[in-house]
Formats: C-alpha cells, sequence, structure tokens
C-alpha cells in the first residue's frame, strides 16, 4: 500500500511554496518522496530548509507569475532543474477586496493574470512537457468559490471558477494520454490571505458555525490530498475538484 502513495524519483513544481498553504504542499510532497522546484516572488528559504531536512532537493525560482511574458522561460529554467518534471502544484494566487460597484480595472486585470492566466499557460507547456515522457499529474488550486459567488471577491471568484473548468477542459484532452489533472478546492484555511476575514469577529464566528468541522483548516490539512493526487493511488482520478473544506460544501 505505501508504494502507492510513494513520489520517491519524482520532481514537483509547486508556485507560491514560500508560505501558506503552497509550503504546507511542497512538505507534504518532499515527505512522500519528491524533490521539490519552489516558484514563487517572495524568498523560499524557509520551505528549502524545511524539504532539504527532509533528505529531499529544493530548487528555487524567483518569478513573478503576472509576468506573462516570462512564463515560458520559467517553465524551462524549471525543467533543466532536473531534467524532468512529474508533478506541478499550481498553487500561487492573489486576491483583491473591494464592493463590487469600486472594484477597478487594474485589481481585475491582476488577479486573473496570477490565477487564471498563468495557470493555464503553465498548466499547458508543463503539460506538453509532460506528455512527451507519457506520464505527469498536474493539481491546481481551486476554491470554495470556484462554486459560490463570495463578497467582494468578483475577480477571484471568476478566477477560481475558470480553474475548475481549464482542469476538466485539460482532464479530458490529456487523461487518455498519461497526464491526469485534477484540483484541490480548500475551504477555509488559516492563512495570510484569509488574516482579514478572521480578524472580523462577526465574520468569523459565522464562517465556523457554518463548518460541520467548527475549525479553520491549516496548510497540513492539504498534505494527504495533494500526495494522493501527485500519486499512483490516484490513477483513475481525472477532472475531479476535491473539496478540503471541513464539510463547508455539505452544510
Amino acid at each position: 500500500m505505501n508504494s502507492l502513495f510513494a513520489l520517491e524519483g519524482k520532481t514537483a513544481v509547486v508556485t507560491g511554496a514560500t508560505r501558506g498553504l503552497g509550503q504546507g504542499m511542497a512538505l507534504g510532497l518532499a515527505e512522500a518522496g519528491a524533490d521539490i522546484i519552489g516558484i514563487g516572488y517572495s524568498d523560499q528559504a524557509e520551505t528549502k530548509a524545511a524539504v532539504e531536512k527532509l533528505g529531499r532537493k529544493f530548487f528555487e525560482i524567483n518569478a513573478d507569475l503576472a509576468q506573462q511574458d516570462k512564463l515560458a522561460d520559467v517553465v524551462q529554467e524549471a525543467i533543466s532543474k532536473t531534467g524532468k518534471v512529474d508533478i506541478l502544484v499550481n498553487n500561487a494566487g492573489i486576491i483583491r477586496r473591494e464592493q463590487a460597484e469600486n472594484f477597478s480595472d487594474s485589481d481585475w486585470h491582476d488577479v486573473v493574470d496570477v490565477n487564471m492566466n498563468s495557470v493555464f499557460k503553465l498548466t499547458r507547456d508543463f503539460g506538453k512537457h509532460m506528455l512527451e515522457n507519457g506520464s505527469g499529474r498536474i493539481i491546481n488550486i481551486a476554491s470554495m468559490l470556484s462554486f459560490q459567488g463570495g463578497l467582494k471577491v468578483p475577480a477571484y471568484s471568476a478566477t477560481k471558477h475558470a480553474v475548475a473548468g481549464l482542469t476538466k477542459s485539460f482532464a479530458n484532452e490529456w487523461g487518455s494520454r498519461g497526464v491526469n489533472v485534477n484540483a484541490i478546492a480548500p475551504g477555509y484555511f488559516a492563512t495570510d490571505n484569509t488574516a482579514a476575514i478572521r480578524e472580523d469577529k462577526d465574520r468569523n464566528d459565522y464562517i465556523t458555525s457554518r463548518i460541520p468541522k467548527k475549525i479553520w483548516g491549516k496548510p497540513e490539512d492539504l498534505k494527504g490530498p495533494v500526495v494522493f493526487l501527485a500519486s499512483e493511488s490516484s490513477n483513475y482520478v481525472n477532472g475531479h475538484v476535491l473539496c478540503v473544506d471541513g464539510g463547508w460544501m455539505s452544510s
């Protein structure tokens, strides 16, 4: 059974691995045996040290995923680190909050570039590499807002709906060619992105009351799901959006 979840000899690219959910998933993949290539614009020293403590290699690529014209170079740099990428986790994302009637064009385009356009391009380009090798796993990070509208986050909600659609579209074409494409939709997790919500007592209390588990998720809660989708244990799982939400979607 352990061999079904083993990732020894695999290389995983994780975007936004500096902290939060990306860091948690990178560590989970490393614990299962994968070497990690972290892509982000912030210093990844903490994640690097934690991965290397597990006896795995960590390669850091500094890149701003909002710079769309640089993404092809990022893909080639990542592949050059180990010669082969087996797993891609499209985790990096940004959020901007404002009343819908006041939401600016610039905020809209910033969120769309990072959360949707980069996911499409990285999936396409790393996916092409995986197709050439005959195997691969792509895991996109969706959201509860892949199913709901949210408040004050029209761009974020739109892009996370798009992530779910892109996941299914790529899965339809690539599943028969050895590359599985799935997504994880985290519920309410305690990260920097949700700090403002957790600091609003009324909103925090309401959210917690709606989660059957009655607690916010922690980044380490994504270790199991990401290893499952990255490993042989999920061979027949393709085009699926896996909710990891403490039961939010059932309430």
